[in-house]
This record gives structure tokens, C-alpha cells and sequence, in this order.
């Protein structure tokens, strides 16, 4: 071996250890086996893992405030306890009125959500499509969803009163100049291609509309009113907090008028549980609808 020249032994060496031979010390590990050491960007990880990091962020909240609450480091007139918000629960539900408060904004978020999308998404379709339809509507809606919809609550409780109508118009007010903008993006994002092989085809202006831009376009347009129910919820909270005669809102302000922090961080902690139901709901329209949409994000 030592007449065998020293360039010679280290090009055996080599292919040795790329053949997996030993050579008397440790191998380096394979590419995916360094991956699984440590957290990548946009790495997927198991669905189970995932459940469980979701249920230890919950219980490490839900920790967090009984440790403040039953330990006395907060007094219970700011912070109540978990025990103290489950008797306002049952209290409430014995009651009838978390259910009456509750039914009364979701009903309420519904009419202005389908309201202000319905208008939306044809408005936000018809200025992604056409630049003459952005240049006419764009200035007028960039002007006015700069206002806050907080700031028509006194001028709509004037022109409606306390009904229902006053909240769907607020709704209405702090959702649709919103989504037409974001559908509008959600529209440009539809490759060129798709629209020139479309016309190429013979198809007119509205069956590109229809079934080219419309459609490739359809999964982040759910993914835009998906986020728009979040801010539905918001509005609507506002809106029952100034004037209402029911709902989670006006609940929460009765209750802090007589320091009830209980009654208060139950109507939070209600609309919260609506806000997941709602938001996962979607999640499973968009699974369901774009299943090829889903495998791509995971």
C-alpha cells in the first residue's frame, strides 16, 4: 500500500465513503437526515404534531390565566377566574339569554357578511379584469375605507336607530370596501397565459370572465372572505356595544357597567368560539373545493 501513490489512496478514500464503505470513522449523515433536525421553512410537519402544539398553545393560555387568577397575582375584579366564568355561563344559559344574545349576532353577522360580499365579489372581478373599471371605482373606494366604519355609527344609529339595519349597514361600511380590494388582487393574480390561450380558443369576454378568471381566481377570493368574517366580527361588537338591545355586544356593555368582569370575558371568550367555528369552517370549504390548492400550502 505505501508503494500505491498518495493522490491514488485518497481517490479510493473517497469513493469508499460515497459507497458507503467504513473507513474507520462516522459517515456524514444524508441531506434529508440533517433536514429532520431541525425546523425548515415551509416544512410540513405530522398532522398529530400539529394538533398537539395547537392544544399545548391553548392550555399553556388557559395555564397562564388560572396561575394569575387563582393565585391572586391579579384580583378578580380585573381578571375573574375560569371557575367564576363558567357560573356566568351557566347562569347565562339558564337564563336564555347567551343563547338569545347569541343567536341575535350571528343572525346580525350573517345578513351584513352576505350582504357585503355578494356586492364584492362581482365589483372586485369586474376592476381585476378591466383596467377602465379600476381607474372609474378604485379612487372612490380608496377614499372611503380610509374612514373608520366606528366614525358612521352615530350618523347610521340617526338614520336606522338601534334595528338591524344600523349593524348590517356598519358591517357593510367596515367589510366591503375591504374585500373589493383584496378580490381585485386575488383576480390579477391570474396568470396572462390562461387568458390569451382562452381568447386564442374563440371564447368571448364573458366566458373568459366566467370560466378562466372567475375560477382560477375563486381560491383566494375564499380565502379573502374567510379573513373579511374576522373583521365582521369586530364591526358587529362595536356596533352592539353603542347600540343595541341584545346581542354578545351589548351584553359586554351591560355588564361593565356594573364591574361584571365575568359576564365581560364570557362574551369575549363567546365570540371568540364563534370566530374559530366560523374560520374553520371555511378551512373546510377551501379543502374541500381546492383540494390541489391544499396540497400545494402543505
Amino acid at each position: 500500500m505505501s508503494n500505491v501513490p498518495s493522490s491514488a489512496r485518497q481517490e479510493t478514500l473517497t469513493e469508499s465513503r460515497r459507497a458507503g464503505i467504513s473507513t474507520g470513522k462516522p459517515a456524514g449523515r444524508s441531506p434529508a437526515a440533517r433536514r429532520r433536525t431541525r425546523l425548515l421553512l415551509y416544512e410540513p410537519i405530522p398532522r398529530t404534531r400539529y394538533l398537539l402544539l395547537a392544544v399545548c398553545s391553548l392550555g399553556a393560555v388557559f395555564a397562564i390565566w388560572s396561575g394569575l387568577s387563582y393565585g391572586g397575582i391579579v384580583s378578580n375584579l380585573f381578571l375573574p377566574t375560569p371557575t367564576q366564568v363558567w357560573q356566568a355561563a351557566v347562569g347565562e344559559y339558564q337564563s336564555g339569554v347567551l343563547y338569545s344574545d347569541t343567536v341575535a349576532s350571528v343572525l346580525r353577522i350573517l345578513s351584513g357578511f352576505v350582504v357585503s360580499s355578494a356586492l364584492a365579489i362581482p365589483v372586485g372581478v369586474l376592476m381585476g379584469s378591466f383596467k377602465a373599471a379600476e381607474a372609474v371605482i378604485e379612487p372612490a373606494i380608496d377614499f372611503i375605507r380610509y374612514m373608520p366604519a366606528v366614525a358612521f355609527i352615530p350618523l347610521t344609529l340617526i338614520w336606522f336607530g338601534t334595528t338591524t339595519s344600523q349593524k348590517v349597514v356598519i358591517l357593510f361600511i367596515g367589510i366591503f370596501f375591504q374585500e373589493v380590494l383584496l378580490i381585485m388582487d386575488n383576480v390579477k393574480t391570474v396568470p396572462r397565459p390562461l387568458v390569451d390561450m382562452a381568447y386564442s380558443l374563440g371564447l368571448s369576454n364573458w366566458q373568459v370572465l366566467r370560466r378562466v378568471i372567475f375560477r382560477s381566481a375563486l381560491p383566494g377570493i375564499v380565502d379573502t372572505l374567510r379573513m373579511s368574517m374576522g373583521w365582521a366580527w369586530t364591526y358587529l361588537v362595536v356596533a352592539e356595544l353603542v347600540g343595541a338591545n341584545d346581542g354578545l355586544g351589548f351584553r359586554i356593555e351591560q355588564a361593565q357597567r356594573y364591574l361584571n368582569t365575568p359576564e365581560i370575558l364570557l362574551g369575549i371568550i363567546v365570540i371568540g368560539i364563534l370566530g374559530i367555528i366560523f374560520d374553520f369552517g371555511f378551512k373546510a370549504v377551501y379543502a374541500k373545493s381546492f383540494p390541489y390548492m391544499s396540497e400545494r400550502k402543505s
